[in-house]
């Protein structure tokens, strides 16, 4: 079995991975390409498979999310659709033959926040009102060097929830074990302005409570390190596991509703692809 070929756009792991959507976007986009050329083009295919996540968030007290997930996976030479995001590619450009580098325009959900049912099972967030998800939309650029692949990615909130931006700014390689196994470790960045962290970790005047005083969240970096591995029993099925650990910025741990420096989150699933 030839060893699988990557998908040469959104290749990452970004640093919104620890909201879950994203998670699945970007696990997906890292999986074998779907579009092989054909006559100097490439063909549409897809793909589907289902999931599971489990992660830890850092409010206090907060029960660690577990879910079941299925997913989708659409491309052809204009578009790629993976779960909640969609990419259109505007550009993709071989600088050398082991150089390349892709431009894109995005837009995914992001769950990002809590609800009333987090509201009602978590103390700290008592009398706190509903922090919403929603969709972001923004540009990312990724320059596949043969050696390690690095991509950076801005994005701003256009549901009008957080009104924030984010920037992220990722480094991964992959491993070829043979011809059915890959390993991706990956460092990334991620920038935060201070309407995101205020509005997911901060505590408005009115609600604050005896222990929950006022706090008016500022920008700030968090690191994340993960690791990808996927398995190809042939060229339609696949497994695949993704761990991943967030250290938070000091102005989200700052912040009265948070009670951990780190986020953790991990994610199993199996992909069938259709030719």
């Amino acid at each position: 079995m030839p060893a699988p070929r990557f998908t040469s756009h959104f290749l990452s792991r970004v640093a919104s991975l620890v909201h879950i959507p994203v998670i699945a976007a970007a696990m997906l986009y890292s999986l074998p390409a779907l579009a092989q050329p054909g006559n100097g083009a490439q063909s549409s295919s897809w793909a589907l498979g289902v999931g599971a996540i489990s992660r830890d968030r850092a409010y206090t007290d907060i029960d660690r999310d577990n879910m079941a997930l299925p997913f989708f996976q659409y491309e052809n030479r204009w578009v790629s659709i993976a779960g909640p995001q969609v990419g259109f590619k505007l550009l993709s450009l071989d600088v050398t033959p082991t150089q390349s580098l892709n431009f894109d325009l995005i837009a995914r959900y992001d769950g990002s926040g809590y609800d009333d049912d987090d509201i009602e099972d978590t103390p700290i967030l008592a009398g706190m009102r509903e922090r919403k998800g929603g969709f972001w939309a923004g540009a990312r650029i990724e320059w596949k060097t043969g050696w390690v692949d690095v991509s950076a990615e801005a994005l701003g909130d256009a549901s009008g929830n957080s009104k924030g931006k984010r920037f992220n700014l990722g480094v991964e390689k992959t491993w070829h074990i043979g011809e059915r196994v890959m390993i991706t470790p990956r460092v990334t960045a991620s920038w935060n302005d201070k309407k995101y962290v205020d509005y997911y970790y901060g505590v408005r005047a009115d609600e604050a409570r005896p222990g929950r005083a006022a706090y008016q969240g500022e920008s700030g970096v968090n690191a994340e390190v993960g690791i990808r591995g996927i398995y190809m029993f042939d060229q339609r099925h696949s497994m695949f596991v993704d761990f991943e650990v967030s250290r938070l910025a000091k102005e989200i741990k700052d912040s009265p509703l948070v009670d951990r420096s780190t986020e953790n989150r991990v994610f199993v699933g199996y992909l069938y692809r259709f030719k």
